[in-house]
């Protein structure tokens, strides 16, 4: 009752309502073209490899995280976020010039603009959500974010693909061409006040390195933050071992769907839930119980049972978002909003870049050693994790998560 009554807050609030409609519209454009990319690169080169480099070129940009956040400080985030997507609907429409090898340099310097631009745009996505939308709600919509996000990860690749089988490359980056424009659109309506940034001090350098020092001297960021890298490294590994738990189930490559599917629906799940349990739990102790969960889910999900593989897959849909909503809304929470754009930013590379490091080196492991052997020892190191998490004390950052109005109803 309690979830529902707080959704419907998140939903009732004009602007939480437009930023979750936006985040939705180009989030299905963006799910859609990830896949379809790397498929276009393998009808047109036969290439494994060069279609692998897709998802390169639109990771690679967020190691420069600290750097391009720095752009979301220094001018109105409204404005940038309408500029952004204009750009990139722009963009993506020279597309329908890639239909040969020839052009595929123009494939991956788009995507790798995309990629650029997506670390902006979340950087300044963040920031103006934390002041667009009422610091009692943030936890609320950053879960309702992440279910989101979830859903169209799950819808958007299908739409994806049937419409790049049925019409071929272009017409997918037509699609996100027009969400980017509905985006800014929807970007438009927000009310928000913003001021104009103070011109910027320093050196490029030093203003980078703003970002990283507030992270590091904050008592509750840098234990969290430094959890949550340490959280996606695990998901990495843990995620190139999926296809042995599907062999050792003896089920078809194709079963990985299914505990993908059932994945995603418990990070849909814990995304309706993150706002009370936010409440009641504070940031740091969401994220050890998230971190908990998955220490006991991931090593537990190479018994070779069905039942067991599908309430392991449930449980880390659930354990890894309630990570990240914590570490986001933390960051909201304890950054000052003109810093709030490159604190953003250099904390998703903290948090993030391990990933793909992660599953490199899972896809090595699981050749050499299986994946029983690498899921225990990445159930021992999320279990120490987790202790560490719950060993500092939350008092203080549960009532930094609360605002002035629940401190004091009246």
């Amino acid at each position: 009752m309690t979830t529902t009554w707080t959704t419907a807050r998140v939903l009732r609030d004009r602007n939480a309502g437009l930023c979750l409609t936006a985040v939705v519209v180009s989030g299905f454009g963006t799910s859609a073209l990830w896949l379809a990319s790397g498929v276009w690169v393998k009808d047109l080169t036969g290439s494994d490899g060069l279609a692998a480099l897709c998802l390169l070129a639109m990771w690679a940009p967020t190691l420069a995280g600290p750097l391009l956040g720095t752009l979301a400080d220094r001018f109105r985030r409204r404005p940038l976020l309408v500029a952004a997507s204009l750009l990139m609907a722009v963009l993506l429409l020279t597309l329908g010039g890639v239909d040969s090898p020839r052009g595929l340099w123009l494939l991956y310097a788009v995507l790798f603009v995309y990629g650029a631009a997506g670390v902006v745009h979340d950087a300044a996505e963040s920031a103006l959500i934390a002041t667009a939308v009422d610091r009692s709600l943030l936890g609320d919509f950053n879960g309702l974010r992440m279910t989101a996000g979830e859903a169209m990860k799950l819808l958007a690749p299908l739409a994806g693909a049937g419409l790049y089988a049925a019409y071929g490359g272009a017409a997918v980056a037509v699609l996100d061409s027009v969400t980017f424009l509905l985006a800014a659109v929807v970007y438009a309506f927000l009310r928000v006040r913003e001021d104009r940034p103070a011109p910027p001090t320093g050196s490029r350098r030093e203003r980078t390195a703003e970002g990283v020092r507030h992270l590091w001297s904050h008592p509750v960021l840098r234990p969290l933050v430094s959890a949550g890298g340490v959280t996606m490294l695990c998901a990495g590994v843990n995620g190139a071992l999926v296809h042995a738990v599907v062999e050792d189930l003896g089920r078809s490559p194709a079963y990985a769907g299914v505990l993908y599917a059932v994945q995603g629906a418990g990070s849909v799940a814990v995304g309706l839930l993150a706002g009370p349990a936010l409440r009641r739990l504070g940031e740091r102790r969401l994220a050890a119980c998230g971190v908990a969960l998955l220490a006991v889910a991931v090593p537990l999900r190479a018994v070779p049972d069905d039942p067991t593989a599908w309430a392991c897959s449930a449980a880390i849909g659930a354990g890894l978002p309630a990570v990240l909503i914590a570490t986001l809304t933390a960051v909201q929470h304890g950054t000052p909003p003109p810093l709030l754009g490159r604190v953003t930013a250099t904390a998703d590379t903290l948090v993030f870049a391990p990933n793909v490091l992660g599953l490199a080196a899972g896809a090595a492991l699981v050749e050499l050693v299986g994946h029983r052997l690498p899921t225990a020892v990445l159930g021992a190191v999320l279990a120490v994790t987790a202790a560490t998490l719950f060993h500092r004390p939350a008092s203080a950052e549960r009532t930094a998560s609360r605002s002035p109005s629940d401190a004091n109803p009246a």
